[in-house]
């Protein structure tokens, strides 16, 4: 099949630990613009390697960005129960150093943030999904618990920007989340919809503070999360008023917005509905993750091309990559080893 000349306006992911014939079918006619892997698409770092130059390979061998959610603790899709990768710290454990010793509370994320950057860049992945800039808040849901930095919103934002900045030194640029904020959210958005119903001051003045922060990110990821006193129909993904008025204004985020996973349970209706909802409410990319081939066609049939300022968006995001810097290796590993034994 000849390969798409344009490049479509989606992330997506695969089935098993390798490309079968109808993926690669599917990726070079809608050649989506990026590739996300999940525990069940990682084996080895070997395997891993294979499967993110095949999915280059099947769109053109591009520059095309490959996403992986590995966050240290309950979200790694590289690690356990695998034990050919390293296991990381939950984020709150730099929370819970900086507490007892703010000088190593700030290095160690950095420097643990390296060596995964190691992990990833090594099996061709090039962007993570991280840093979560939740703030939770007292009777939330656990979703979100101790992915989150610390509780404050001060406190967020001064760990996260240590722990991307090693990522980004090992070649792997960061993506924010779950932005305006999931930190208030009472159920998991993965099962059902979180409707805050928090005054927009309060979301000002706590939730929306890391996000504002990190407006220089290259990229950020919605919240599946309606926030009644600012949309009271439409969770963030799919609102024009947040995306405009919150994420791009308020914020002042302008770099790539892309949707969580649209297969997620907290929004309703088709693919077709979720990708033109969340398109025309002013995001630039849409994700699906579940590797069901025939979702991810519809959703790239409704996602169309990315073109105009999201693709001005999505190759600025893109410059930001570096090549890896030399580190520590042996002080990185001490820090680990500490985290872990807190």
């Amino acid at each position: 099949m000849a390969k798409s000349k344009t490049v479509g306006a989606l992330i997506v992911g695969c089935a098993g630990t390798a490309l079968t014939d109808a993926e690669i079918s599917f990726l070079q006619r809608y050649n989506p613009w990026g590739f996300i892997v999940f525990k069940r698409n990682c084996e080895s770092p070997e395997q891993l390697k294979r499967l993110t130059t095949a999915f280059r390979d099947a769109v053109g061998r591009r520059n095309a960005p490959v996403f992986i959610d590995q966050e240290g603790g309950r979200v790694q899709r590289m690690g356990p129960p695998s034990n050919v990768w390293r296991k990381y710290p939950a984020a709150r454990l730099y929370g819970a150093l900086y507490e007892r010793d703010m000088m190593a509370g700030l290095r160690a994320p950095r420097r643990v943030g390296r060596l995964m950057a190691e992990d990833l860049f090594e099996a061709g992945i090039t962007c993570d999904c991280v840093p979560v800039l939740d703030v939770p808040q007292p009777g939330s849901h656990e979703i979100i618990s101790d992915r989150a930095y610390a509780v404050s919103a001060e406190r967020v934002a001064l760990l996260a920007r240590a722990h991307i900045a090693g990522l980004v030194d090992g070649g792997v640029l960061p993506v924010m989340k779950h932005i305006p904020g999931h930190g208030r959210a009472g159920v998991d958005s993965h099962v059902s919809l979180p409707v805050v119903d928090t005054p927009l001051a309060e979301l000002s003045a706590v939730d929306f503070l890391p996000f504002a922060a990190f407006a220089d990110a290259p990229m950020a990821m919605t919240a599946h999360v309606v926030y009644t006193d600012i949309d009271p129909n439409q969770p963030a993904t799919l609102s024009r008023k947040v995306i405009a008025k919150v994420i791009r204004k308020t914020i002042g985020f302008d770099g790539l917005l892309m949707t969580d996973d649209l297969s997620m349970r907290a929004l309703s209706g088709s693919f077709t509905d979720k990708v033109k909802g969340a398109l025309a409410a002013g995001c630039d990319i849409v994700l699906h993750c579940n590797g069901n081939l025939d979702e991810m066609t519809e959703v790239a049939e409704a996602a169309g091309a990315l073109k105009g300022r999201s693709m001005t968006r999505a190759r600025r995001a893109l410059k930001g990559q570096r090549k890896p810097g030399k580190f520590d290796r042996r002080a990185a590993l001490k820090d680990l080893e500490r985290l872990e034994k807190l």
